[in-house]
């Protein structure tokens, strides 16, 4: 299976070019060295998580992108990151150090995490203690 960022290459030059060129310096970028998935699907996991983005929408944003699940996993794995103290980042940044003070509250921290890629188990062990 063809990685995203040589689909995505793919896709940006078969606008202007045609299919036989496109394919003979794809291939010659991968033979150089110059483009490589795994680099693409590591950088991409390190740049989203840095911006506040949980293990389950940095999933989702390389299936789209055509990543192999099995490298996906090993980019998770490799980081060497506490996920639940980058959501209690996220949350704090977002809300404060101050504790929900109600369930509207509650739900609408929990809709936030959850839109930014945290497992529910996160989510309620922040929310519930």
């Amino acid at each position: 299976m063809r990685e995203h960022s040589q689909l995505e290459l793919e896709r940006k030059l078969l606008r202007r070019f045609d299919s036989a060129a496109v394919q003979q310096v794809l291939r010659e970028l991968r033979q150089q060295g110059l483009q490589s998935d795994a680099r693409f699907a590591e950088q991409y996991v390190y740049s989203r998580r840095n911006k506040g983005y949980g293990p389950l929408r940095i999933r989702a944003e390389l299936l789209e992108r055509g990543v192999a699940e099995e490298r996906i996993a090993a980019c998770l794995d490799a980081v060497e990151e506490d996920w639940y103290a980058t959501m209690l980042g996220v949350a704090e940044r977002k809300f404060g150090s101050h504790s929900p003070a109600d369930r509207k509250e509650m739900a609408k921290r929990g809709r936030f995490l959850s839109s930014r890629g945290f497992p529910s188990w996160m989510i309620n062990e922040y929310l519930f203690g």
